[in-house]
């Protein structure tokens, strides 16, 4: 008999635990929490010293965000009364709503930019990574520390050289570009990612569903792929958000069409100068998707997390 034995934790140390882990998550959650709060403040309230903890909130925020403002004269204000309750929020300023902001297309790039090419990179990533679990492939660990070695490197260290061939092809400022670019740099973590989910699946299924008929194809879609959901779905949230939150590429490598949300909102500029509430109101709705994208699928993540820990 082995002499591994399991000892219960004392109370003491699951209320250090219980304390350490709660102190974590508030000193993780606080900034969030206060980009959230500066969202529903006015301008003048965001850039208060002290910090106002209290505050009348606002949606001065949200309305800057999502409209252009322009000033107008006191007549023509005093001939077209505010008709709905956000044009009366710019009012006070001597301002009139001319049209919506570049915010809303902005963020749908950010949407299609970021959730195709983590399809992209999860589509291919299983497919090479089935490839390297199962087949014999001439240099497979030279071929995995390549794939790896892509990763070591910031991808900022091949920025000029990208937008040089971007720019020779004509895909600068293109989604096609955005998209090839992200799940390029996002491949070499979804085959490391799911080869060692793939490895922890028995192949006696695949043979036994070859015995039965299936083609390798149909073995491959039927068995492994419901067997390896665990961790397509946790690499999947690993590469949208790298995908979603980049930002040098984007920088560099977009202008307008094709520009997505995280180098437009740091632009967004008030009256009196950077327009902090419209900024974490444009932060706060620009985490949504990616937070809920991670609720949907926590259950495989955690399971991701310790697959293949525990072993019968």
């Amino acid at each position: 008999m082995s002499d591994f034995s399991v000892i219960a934790a004392s109370r003491t140390q699951k209320w250090v635990a219980g304390t350490l882990v709660v102190a974590y998550a508030v000193i993780t959650l606080l900034p969030l929490l206060w980009i959230i709060a500066t969202g529903f403040k006015s301008p003048s309230d965001a850039i208060a010293y002290p910090p106002k903890v209290i505050f009348e909130p606002t949606l001065e925020g949200y309305v800057n965000l999502f409209t252009t403002r322009t000033r107008q004269t006191a007549e023509f204000l005093a001939a077209n009364p505010p008709q709905t309750w956000y044009e009366e929020i710019v009012r006070k300023y001597d301002m009139v709503i001319a049209g919506p902001s570049r915010f809303g297309a902005r963020f749908m790039n950010s949407v299609i930019i970021g959730f195709v090419s983590t399809f992209l990179s999860v589509f291919l990533g299983t497919l090479a990574a089935y490839a390297f679990s199962r087949f014999r492939v001439p240099l497979k660990d030279d071929l995995m520390f390549f794939i790896l070695s892509t990763r070591m490197m910031p991808p900022i260290a091949v920025a000029i050289p990208i937008f040089l061939m971007f720019r020779a092809l004509g895909l600068s400022d293109t989604h096609a570009g955005m998209i090839m670019l992200y799940t390029a740099v996002n491949l070499s973590l979804a085959v490391w990612l799911l080869k060692g989910f793939i490895d922890e699946i028995p192949r006696e299924y695949e043979e036994a569903a070859l015995i039965d008929g299936y083609t390798r194809f149909q073995a491959f879609y039927k068995v492994v792929l419901p067997q390896a959901a665990t961790g397509i779905a946790s690499t999947a949230i690993f590469c949208l958000i790298f995908a979603w939150n980049e930002y040098a590429f984007a920088v560099l490598l977009t202008s307008g069409t094709a520009q997505t949300a995280p180098p437009f909102i740091p632009t967004i500029i008030g009256v009196g100068g950077q327009d902090w509430p419209a900024v974490a109101a444009g932060a706060t709705i620009f985490l949504l998707p990616v937070v809920v994208f991670t609720i949907l699928l926590r259950k495989h993540l955690l399971r991701g997390i310790t697959f293949g820990a525990v072993r019968k």
